[in-house]
């Protein structure tokens, strides 16, 4: 393919305004030539002389050895080191070399050096690691609280059935002694409470028909049970038939739950609009309430809305909040479903 002379004027503008550092330097390491961003990187001036990275100040030479590692072995493309940079602080960074001049009947050589700042890729490292232990404990928390739910239903909610039977049991042979039919309907009305108390917290931990039946059917449930202890009118409007991906679910059913629980809350509202829709692959989450709304600045950090945000961006969506004072609250997330089976990571039915 043919080749086209680069226009000098392109080559100062990409020199100027590169991010990473560029250095021209001879063969002692005095700074002959920089960019900008390598000043703003370093600290360091025309005329200084590059240090040594910390590697190559440590490393052992042979005699008549090059200390700088890039230099004497030039066939090294990319380098990992700290650098020392304004006054002695270290920075980690990628380095690489070219011998770009060199004159023999003068010994002398002019090397290229480029830096490469990798303190973004760590904090990029940083927040990967950080998003992927918060996805474990979400992951571990479900979990766990699919334990407890299966542990009260199953447990302690058929353990208070049993007596709840021998209460029966007892009473068939008390016909005659009011007074203690008395207490044994008190205690049964607080014994019903008590399960359907079980039943309400099992419920919260881990809804049933979220495993059985799917997300729709669990907000339908969550609808009517926040609805039948506020005073909210709340309308859900989906557009969802099938499964969905368990992460994604249980995922946004939690979203959904958190905003339903504020709104009671906080926001003093009558109308709540819920919006679950699959769009070309995306899925469209909206919670609009008619409340008092609340600062943006104010509310910043709370743990309620961090919790939804994370859940959110644990599956790779964006997750949205409007809201002014008077003017209600609008929670919404954009996540591409696109590709992900109902059986993803365990499967619906041995949930």
């Amino acid at each position: 393919m043919e080749q086209y002379p680069v226009d000098p004027k392109y080559l100062h503008q990409i020199f100027e305004h590169i991010q990473d550092g560029i250095i021209v330097m001879d063969q002692n390491r005095e700074i002959l030539l920089m960019n900008p961003a390598a000043g703003r990187l370093t600290g360091w001036s025309v005329g200084e002389y590059v240090p040594f990275c910390s590697y190559c100040k440590e490393r052992k030479v042979e005699t008549g050895e090059i200390r700088c590692y890039l230099i004497a072995r030039n066939e090294v493309p990319y380098f990992l080191s700290q650098m020392p940079v304004y006054h002695g602080t270290k920075l980690d960074v990628e380095m690489s070399t070219a011998l770009i001049y060199q004159d023999q009947e003068r010994d002398q050589k002019e090397y290229l050096l480029v830096l490469r700042d990798q303190t973004l890729r760590q904090k990029e490292e940083e927040v990967r690691l950080s998003k992927m232990i918060i996805k474990q404990l979400i992951e571990a928390q479900e979990k766990e609280h699919k334990r407890l739910a299966h542990e009260l239903h199953d447990g302690v909610s058929q353990s208070l059935y049993t007596i709840s039977v021998a209460l029966q049991a007892i009473e068939s042979t008390i016909a005659g002694d009011g007074r203690l039919n008395d207490y044994i309907n008190e205690v049964r009305g607080e014994l019903e409470r008590t399960m359907s108390d079980i039943k309400a917290y099992s419920h919260q931990l881990r809804p049933t028909s979220l495993d059985g039946l799917g997300l729709v059917s669990a907000l339908e449930t969550l609808v009517r049970s926040v609805e039948s202890t506020s005073s909210l009118d709340i309308e859900l409007q989906t557009n969802i038939s099938g499964r969905l991906a368990s992460a994604v679910e249980i995922n946004v059913y939690r979203v959904i739950q958190e905003a339903l629980h504020n709104i009671v809350k906080y926001a003093e509202a009558e109308n709540v609009n819920v919006l679950l829709l699959e769009d070309e692959g995306r899925l469209i989450m909206e919670v609009r309430d008619n409340g008092k709304g609340f600062n943006l600045d104010q509310i910043k950090g709370g743990l309620g809305l961090e919790h939804m945000r994370e859940r959110i961006e644990q599956l790779n969506g964006h997750f949205y909040i409007e809201s002014k004072p008077g003017e209600g609250t609008i929670i919404s997330a954009k996540i591409i479903i696109e590709g992900s089976g109902a059986d993803e990571d365990e499967g619906h039915g041995s949930r």
